[in-house]
């Protein structure tokens, strides 16, 4: 948890709990009626209505090109009769949570691998996953004195965004591995033919991976006593362990006293914890097969994921997956490079969010720690004269990949938390919330990120590089100290990050 040792500026409010009202029985109208009556201010003309299948009319970047169109259809199909893997509640409810960290009452961690696999599906991983989380939270919380929210990039984060749509090794020229719930990630003709099957198999492991981890929120494996022994675990064996150590007994003291006035370790608060899943919104043909009309509200959802996002390279104003996200109503992510146009970012706010709804759209900015500080300040303040509502969110990873001497894609570690102190600075000149981070990251220990505390070379890369995709945290990476652990003297809310990126 050393990446969150930095500048973490959360503001003194009362982690105070919003309710929703209850929806009108008379709500019956589908999303695109809905959207239909928002009117273009630049030309007043009311938007084309929506409907899952929309998306067809506009240009679709990054789709696989499958080989059987007959079989496709056949899958599609058969997964459009399957249950929904989530549920439109729990994703009205994460909405709530994250329009709470928009006004800086709350605090987004979200979390996963950068892209999941059938290979190393099993219980143990998604378990150590999962228990990073819940550390990380746990110490955010402590430190930061709000509510942290907890989102996996799990239960579906299989399909990747290629800059190439061929892959060339020694002269041989093949299509590029899109994940694995389109090819196969093998480097042969066969493997990289783009198989529909493969979105039943994800579907399949989707369901399996969110069913363990229900059980583990709510059957006692998130109690707050189990998660802060193993912080207390943890500090044992870092070699850091001294000063996080610190932070786990001032926790576990402060759990002595709240046992002391009556709220017991078996209390449901204390036993269970809110979580949700994520991916990004990029293989259209599966995400509208899992859309579905929510029968309380008469509006349609992603039934994939509590949230989902577009990625940099398809966020196209007129594109297939913008069109196609209009139209749900989950929460929405926006993934944002240095590229970015202010103007632009605000017009793709006002497709997404024509409501204005707190917790609709979360603001991911990935861009390097100096290019955070020359762009973010501009589309900050862009937005903010909009006057949409947002929830700003640092992805510190992807801005900061570099090519290693062995030829592996690496991540300096020390680069992930400048870029980190970077964000929370930016938010901290222009006087908004910066309302989370959003890390690719596992329990596993894998060697793909340089640095951190138990240092991790070049010459390391090779003994555990185990990504199918980009590079990862390992467990100790995010967690190797004491994370925001004191308190700045005049803001009793923020948690400082140290200036050493070992501390």
């Amino acid at each position: 948890m050393a990446l969150l040792n930095g500048g973490l500026n959360l503001p003194s409010t009362k982690p105070a709990i919003l309710h929703r009202k209850p929806v009108s029985s008379s709500v019956s109208r589908p999303a695109f009626l809905r959207i239909s009556a928002v009117i273009d201010p630049k030309n007043e003309s009311p938007k084309p209505k929506w409907s899952p299948e929309t998306w067809k009319t506009k240009t679709a970047l990054q789709q696989p090109e499958y080989p059987d169109q007959k079989e496709l259809n056949k899958v599609l199909k058969t997964i459009g009769t399957y249950p929904p893997i989530v549920f439109a509640g729990e994703a009205r409810l994460l909405e709530e949570r994250l329009g709470q960290a928009a006004k800086g009452e709350a605090f987004l961690l979200q979390g996963g691998d950068c892209a999941e696999s059938f290979k190393e599906f099993n219980a143990d991983n998604i378990r150590d996953t999962f228990r990073i989380i819940l550390q990380m939270g746990a110490v955010l919380m402590f430190g930061g004195q709000v509510p942290v929210i907890k989102v996996g990039r799990m239960a579906g984060q299989f399909a990747k965004p290629r800059s190439d749509s061929f892959e060339e090794r020694d002269g041989v020229k093949l299509p590029s591995y899109r994940g694995d719930n389109i090819n196969g990630d093998a480097f042969d003709a066969k493997s990289r033919i783009p198989d529909p099957q493969r979105m039943v198999s994800a579907y399949s492991q989707s369901a399996a991976t969110l069913n363990l981890l229900r059980a583990f929120a709510t059957g006692g494996y998130a109690a707050m006593q189990r998660v802060t022994q193993w912080n207390l675990d943890f500090a044992e064996h870092s070699e850091q362990g001294d000063r996080y150590r610190e932070l786990a007994n001032r926790v576990d003291e402060a759990l002595g006293f709240m046992h002391a006035a009556g709220l017991t370790l078996d209390h449901p608060i204390m036993q269970t914890t809110g979580f949700w899943t994520s991916h990004e919104c990029l293989l259209l043909p599966y995400e509208q097969s899992l859309t579905r009309l929510d029968s309380t509200s008469g509006l349609y959802y992603d039934c994939s994921a509590h949230m989902v996002w577009v990625g940099e390279r398809t966020r196209q104003l007129d594109g297939a997956h913008v069109e196609f996200l209009r139209g749900i109503s989950n929460p929405l992510g926006i993934k944002v490079s240095n590229k970015m146009d202010p103007v632009e970012l605000v017009k793709l706010i006002e497709i997404l969010n024509p409501e204005n709804k707190p917790g609709r759209i979360t603001i991911i900015t990935r861009m390097g720690a100096e290019n955070m500080r020359v762009k973010l300040p501009h589309l900050i303040r862009a937005v903010r004269r909009a006057g949409q509502i947002v929830t700003w969110v640092s992805d510190p990873m992807h801005g900061n990949t570099i090519k290693a001497p062995c030829g592996l894609k690496t991540r300096p570690f020390d680069s992930i938390l400048a870029e980190v102190r970077a964000f929370f600075d930016v938010h901290d000149q222009e006087g908004s919330h910066p309302g989370g981070i959003h890390l690719e990251m596992t329990g596993q220990n894998v060697t793909e990120c340089i640095g951190g505390s138990r240092t991790v070379t070049f010459d390391d890369l090779g003994s555990r590089y185990h990504t199918h995709c980009d590079p990862r945290l390992n467990a100790s990476q995010p967690s190797s100290s004491r994370n925001g652990s004191e308190r700045d003297g005049s803001s009793p809310n923020k948690l400082l990050l140290s200036s050493n990126p070992e501390s």
